[in-house]
């Protein structure tokens, strides 16, 4: 299988698994993790999620997957917009799964979606079980980019999209360079000044770096067994919406 620069990019050192530093890296700042998230996006996070639902309304799905769920942000908004009979998130992450049911329950939304320990390249599902299926911000932590996507494929039902949200490098030559200097500086700069792991912004930032965005990214699903797939930048470049679909056999 193969693997790809940001497969070897890790949180803490170069030696170890990346999944379990992963983990251990968003069980650090889970307490804050939403804040953060909202400072450093300046809420345009809020309109990229929402261009997700808008790609997946039309497949009404019942039966949902949010792989690399965090907190549950996908999770509660497909609640809402989609409302689909029930949403399966999974994520590695004890401390930010803890956040998304505590949020998911004062939502009263404990019985339509279920937050549970699991990993991408590893689901517990049978095969062809989802109507849909999505990840945001989660598929540079995949330890295997294809091993997850493929997982992911296995448990869509034939005809399902998938809709992954992602940071890209802007093509523009003047917000690609204010971008970088945000992300690489400022970002980081942020994180300290409230207190959280410095280090894990640098990483995020990072692995954006080296994540295969936009046409590579697309080949790379088509790779995986995806088909009708596209990508689609957002916010003048700085992140993509992807969507392909498991074939009907």
């Amino acid at each position: 299988m193969k693997r790809f620069a940001h497969d070897e990019i890790k949180p803490f050192s170069e030696e170890g698994n990346k999944k379990q530093q992963v983990a251990e890296m968003f069980d650090d700042i889970a307490g804050r993790y939403d804040f953060m998230n909202r400072v450093l996006s300046a809420r345009i996070d809020v309109l990229w999620r929402k261009a997700a639902m808008r790609a997946l309304a039309p497949y009404k799905p019942q039966l949902l997957l949010d792989v690399a769920t965090g907190t549950g942000d996908m999770a509660l908004m497909a609640a809402r917009s989609l409302r689909p009979a029930r949403i399966v998130g999974i994520d590695i992450s004890e401390g930010m799964l803890q956040v998304g049911r505590e949020k998911v329950r004062k939502a009263n939304l404990g019985t339509q979606i279920e937050l549970v320990s699991g990993d991408s390249e590893t689901i517990n599902a049978d095969d062809n079980t989802f109507d849909a299926g999505m990840v945001a911000f989660g598929v540079r932590n995949f330890e295997h980019l294809e091993k997850g996507l493929g997982e992911i494929l296995r448990v869509l039902k034939p005809g399902a999209p998938l809709v992954v949200l992602e940071f890209s490098r802007p093509r523009l030559p003047v917000v690609r360079q204010l971008y970088g200097w945000y992300m690489g500086w400022l970002a980081p700069q942020l994180a300290k000044w409230f207190r959280q792991n410095k280090q894990a912004y640098q990483y995020l930032n990072a692995s954006a770096n080296a994540f295969p965005d936009r046409q590579d990214f697309v080949a790379i699903m088509n790779n995986v067994g995806y088909i009708n797939t596209s990508f689609k930048p957002l916010s003048l470049g700085i992140c993509c919406l992807y969507a392909g679909i498991k074939r009907q056999d």
